[in-house]
Formats: C-alpha cells, sequence, structure tokens
C-alpha cells in the first residue's frame, strides 16, 4: 500500500491518490502518513477530506501531530481542530511545545479555546481530564418527538448517540435512555418513563484506574461524568478506556521489571533516558543483594566444612525466587482486575499456603531423587538440600502473594513487590533456612 502511495506521488498523479485515500480507514491512512517523508506527509495529508484528515490526525503519534501543525496553514489548522472531538483535542495540545500550542489555540473557536482550558484544569489521570463533551443531553420533561428532533438537530457530530443522557432543569443527571428505546416508542410518550435511573457514574475527580475497573464491571460502552454538584458535565467511551487499560497495563510490567515507567514507545525513547528508568532499581536491587552475601560470609564456616552445599545455592535461590514471582504476578493481576481485594489478605496467604505445600513437595520429592540417586550425593546432605527447597518455596509462595496486598494498603502501587524485590527478599530467608539446617542434619 505504502509502495502504491510512493509511486503515486513520484508520479504527480494527485488525483489519483486523494480517490485512493477516500477508501481507506483512517486508521490505517494514519499508519501510511508515518511512513512517509516529511514533504509526503504534508503533502498527502491535505488530499484528504476534512473529516477524515481529522480523523486520521487523531491517530498519529505526538510528533507527526507537530510536523504537521507545523507546516500547514492558519486556516488549515481551525479545520482540523473544528472537525476533532474535544478530549482528542486536550490530549494533542498537553504534550505539544507551547510555540505550537499557541498556533493551535490561535485558530480556534472562542469557544472551543474555552472547554479546552477548563479540561486542561482537570488534574491528570482523573476522569475530568479523560472525558468529552460531545454527548446526547435530553431534559426530561420531553417527549419521545422532540428527543427524536433534539439528535436530529445535533447532526450527529457526537462521540456516541446510542445511549443519550437524562437531565433536569438544573442539569442534574437523571439517568440514561437508549436510543432504541426512543425509536420504538410512541412520539407523546414522556421521556421521564423511559428513563432508567439506576445507571453507573463518576465524579470529575475519580482516578482513571477506577474508572477502567468499572467500565469491565459493569460491561459499560459509556458513562456519566458529573461534577461536585451531580450536574452532568461530559462522558466517557470505551475508546479512551481501552487506551487507558493499554497505558497501566504497560506501567505494570515496567514496575513489575524493576523500571521505572515510561509513556514514550521503546524505539523513540532516549538510550539515556531508558538507562535512567533502569538503573535506580537495579542500584537498590545490587545493594539489598549484598544482604545475601553477608549471610553467606556468616555461614561460611558450613561451606568450607561440607564444600558441595555451595552448589545448590543458586538452584534454591531462583527456585525460591521463582516461586514467590508466581504467586506476586497472579495477586498483583488480581488487584488490578478488582478480583482480590485488600480485605482478602488472609484468604489468599491460606490459598498460597496450600498451593505452596502441594509444590515444594513435588519439587522436593524429585530433587531428592535426582540428587540422591542420580548424583550419588550423602542422604544427610540431600535432606539439607530438599526440605531447605520445601520450605524455601511454602516462604517464597506466602510472601509473594502478600507483599502486593501490602503495598496497595500502604497506597503504593503494588506492582512494585514484583519479581526483583521478591526475588531478593525471598533469597534471604532461602539462605538462612538452608544453613541452619545444615548445621543441625551435618552437625557443623
Amino acid at each position: 500500500m505504502i509502495k502504491k502511495i510512493n509511486q503515486m506521488i513520484s508520479q504527480g498523479q494527485m488525483i489519483q491518490l486523494s480517490e485512493y485515500l477516500q477508501n481507506i480507514n483512517p486508521v490505517d491512512i494514519s499508519k501510511l502518513l508515518m511512513e512517509l517523508s516529511s514533504k509526503d506527509l504534508i503533502l498527502t495529508f491535505r488530499l484528504l477530506p476534512k473529516d477524515k484528515a481529522a480523523e486520521a490526525f487523531s491517530y498519529l503519534d505526538k510528533e507527526y501531530q507537530m510536523k504537521i501543525i507545523e507546516k500547514i496553514t492558519d486556516s488549515e489548522v481551525e479545520e482540523i481542530i473544528e472537525q476533532l472531538f474535544l478530549d482528542d483535542t486536550v490530549d494533542f495540545i498537553e504534550e505539544l511545545p507551547s510555540n505550537v500550542v499557541k498556533k493551535v489555540l490561535r485558530n480556534t473557536s472562542q469557544e472551543k479555546r474555552n472547554l479546552i482550558n477548563q479540561f486542561l484544569k482537570y488534574e491528570q489521570y482523573s476522569a475530568g481530564s479523560i472525558m468529552t463533551i460531545e454527548f446526547v443531553e435530553l431534559k426530561e420533561n420531553m417527549n419521545v418527538k422532540d428527543a427524536i428532533a433534539s439528535i436530529r438537530h445535533t447532526k450527529l457530530d457526537k462521540e456516541i448517540i446510542e445511549t443519550c443522557f437524562v437531565i433536569d432543569k438544573n442539569r442534574k443527571l437523571k439517568g440514561s435512555i437508549s436510543l432504541q428505546d426512543l425509536i420504538v416508542s410512541s412520539d407523546d410518550t414522556s421521556i421521564s418513563k423511559l428513563t432508567d435511573t439506576n445507571i453507573v457514574f463518576t465524579t470529575t475527580t475519580e482516578d482513571q484506574e477506577k474508572v477502567a475497573t468499572l467500565f469491565k464491571e459493569y460491561d459499560l460502552i459509556c458513562m456519566a461524568v458529573v461534577d461536585k454538584e451531580d450536574r452532568l458535565v461530559g462522558i466517557i467511551t470505551a475508546d479512551d478506556i481501552i487506551d487507558i487499560i493499554e497505558k497501566e497495563n504497560t506501567e505494570d510490567f515496567q514496575k513489575m521489571a524493576a523500571m521505572k515507567p515510561s509513556e514514550e514507545p521503546y524505539l523513540k525513547t532516549p538510550v539515556l533516558e531508558l538507562a535512567k528508568h533502569r538503573v535506580i532499581w537495579l542500584l537498590v536491587l545490587m545493594i539489598s543483594a549484598t544482604i545475601t552475601g553477608s549471610i553467606i560470609k556468616k555461614f561460611d564456616e558450613v561451606i568450607q566444612s561440607v564444600v558441595i552445599l555451595a552448589a545448590f545455592i543458586p538452584m534454591l535461590m531462583d527456585t525460591g525466587g521463582n516461586s514467590g514471582s508466581q504467586s506476586a504476578t497472579l495477586v498483583i493481576r488480581g488487584l488490578a482486575l478488582g478480583d482480590i481485594q485488600i480485605k482478602d489478605y488472609l484468604k489468599v496467604m491460606w490459598k498460597e499456603f496450600r498451593v505452596g505445600l502441594v509444590v515444594a513437595f513435588v519439587l522436593a520429592v524429585v530433587n531428592f531423587l535426582r540428587i540422591y540417586f542420580l548424583e550419588s550425593t550423602d542422604i544427610m546432605v540431600t535432606l539439607t538440600i530438599c526440605i531447605s527447597l520445601f520450605f524455601t518455596v511454602i516462604i517464597a509462595k506466602v510472601t509473594g502473594s502478600i507483599l502486593p496486598i501490602i503495598a496497595k494498603k500502604l497506597k503504593f502501587d503494588p506492582a512494585i513487590m514484583a519479581s526483583p524485590l521478591i526475588t531478593t527478599i525471598v533469597d534471604t530467608f532461602a539462605l538462612i533456612i538452608y544453613f541452619s539446617l545444615a548445621r543441625v542434619f551435618l552437625g557443623i
């Protein structure tokens, strides 16, 4: 597809290119635009119809949006901004440098400029910062005929019309009504009779992650947003929530890998920035690993007496760390999805303890057979290793399950209690158990 576009541009077939682009989805157009050179990017973008240009623009990465805004005329900027939905405009403006923002706002109507400034005042990551005002609102004193006429009057320039929101004379949210119910009802039916008053809504100050949880829990396609006086001020749509869930999941994965979260795509993040995001946690983990080193030094006489014990330290520590990470990953995900609550900590610990018993028994038995029969290791050394492994796995499972819940209770992100940190903690317990049992079983 990109080859065909480049060929048309090189041959000067602008009319054919314009016709060709009209039949392509705006999402695909945005991908194509980002593969073009800066010169061809502007040229191709200008061939798009106004509505399709604005929609494709909303899907572009920020750097390509900046290239377009900087090169096109003021009147073209005005056309794009007026076609964009308000929430897309705000998202776009938030990450632009000041000189580009000035050009955008200069070519925006006073009404929309006021709305943009109002949205920018909402706290980052709040429901107010991600909502849109492009929705259908109906007065509760309307009848079906008036309501349908009102919807037609909007000219379908709303993000969603399948769900209409009902307000009273003071703009207080009363409920919602589906477009389907309106269509099948008689003209003189009162809107108040058709209104579903039992709806899920949120406030402008609510955290976006909590809003995402509500969307999942109630299978919503949109949600009303009210201010502190219960007045309807906007809605949040499913497409915005999908973006939030993707960002939250990416952030959690980065934290679980002991990295500072980054909002920039990997290939577009500078090397020094990537290094900075990683080195802090690596330093913390490296310094914390000195604890295990000091434990080994403390039990130095045990290792010197039975040198073979040293050969099984990596296996013991790795198995413990992996066991804890399994539990932590499941609990962190459960907390994120709302399947696990802080109050469930005893249930979680009890379940992971029982899981640990089963897993630890299987691992210990397999290791006993391997070490004693295949490697012909002394029976007391074998018992020391296998019993240490048994208790290490159980402790790792319980530790991995409870640390994310403790983090949540302390208002930290549970993802910080992931693999690297849990591994360090479990390693400490594993070595203490291992060498303590060695002293008992081997009489050192």
